[in-house]
């Protein structure tokens, strides 16, 4: 909420930066959902690039506070917003229903967080893309990944492909990793929905002690902290585990170094998975 991410993204466009983008989420309650259809929509016209729209249902205190009460179920606040925003983008007919004016563009997918099996699940039941936030690869695998399978069993659909966000940073001198990942996973190591999603994965964590959950990302290899080589070797675990596409995120040492600090992180980081590739 710092700055609107899918205004920044249109900035960038018309910078000249027209490339491929995607929200990791866009909370529901902020948007109704013909206008998160309109602004996904104009992306991929603005980059003339499918773009991916993520959703995600906010905590429910933030839902009370916009909305006056949380959703009686985030899962089927869920299912419905992303069915209207699939409709919306649809094609028209004349069953009279609104819809967004019929219009040539690269095209709209939607994509979930996900935490849990519930909208793993529901994920598997009506988006295009799965997308976890400091999910062990282990988890992905074992857990979010059947939900999503038996959710588009149920639905008759493909499963979504899974788009995970990952944590990291290089090692050098004079950085604390979890001073790192403290930075960078603070607000979500406080949230009890984030910790019980990583103690279901096996890690000791409450969300009233943020400074022990940062230590235990570190620990336990979620936040990836080591030479470019080991974070590639990292993040090839989650290729493995059946994720479809990496996020890599250096927050922590863009807030404590700075940004080009956080650009030579990220080049090292993708120069070394090129490199273990070819």
């Amino acid at each position: 909420m710092s700055a609107d991410t899918q205004q920044v993204f249109a900035y960038l466009a018309g910078r000249g930066y027209r490339v491929p983008v995607g929200t990791s989420v866009v909370l529901m309650p902020l948007r109704h959902p013909m206008e998160a259809a309109i602004q996904s929509r104009s992306l991929a016209l603005l980059t003339g690039h499918p773009t991916v729209l993520g959703l995600g249902p906010a905590t429910p205190d933030f839902v009370a506070g916009l909305h006056g009460k949380p959703y009686d179920s985030p899962r089927d606040a869920c299912l419905a917003y992303l069915r209207e925003v699939r409709r919306l983008l649809g094609p028209e007919d004349d069953d009279g229903a609104i819809r967004l004016p019929s219009l040539a563009h690269p095209g709209v997918k939607t994509g979930l967080g996900v935490l849990r099996p519930a909208l793993a699940r529901a994920a598997g039941q009506v988006a295009d893309a799965a997308i976890s936030w400091m999910t062990p690869h282990g988890y992905v695998q074992d857990t979010l990944l059947p939900a999503m399978a038996k959710g588009a069993a149920e639905a008759g659909r493909p499963v979504p492909r899974v788009v995970t966000v990952v944590h990291a940073a290089v090692d050098r001198p004079h950085r604390n990793p979890y001073r790192l990942a403290y930075t960078a996973a603070r607000a979500h190591l406080a949230g009890p929905h984030y910790t019980d999603m990583l103690r279901r994965a096996g890690l000791r964590v409450h969300h009233s002690r943020p400074n022990l959950g940062a230590r235990a990302l570190v620990d336990a290899g979620v936040f990836l902290h080591g030479p470019p080589r080991e974070i590639a070797a990292g993040l090839a675990e989650y290729g493995r585990a059946g994720v479809d596409e990496i996020v890599v995120n250096v927050a922590g040492v863009y807030s404590d170094h700075g940004r080009e600090d956080a650009v030579r992180d990220l080049r090292e980081i993708l120069t070394a998975c090129r490199e273990a590739e070819s």
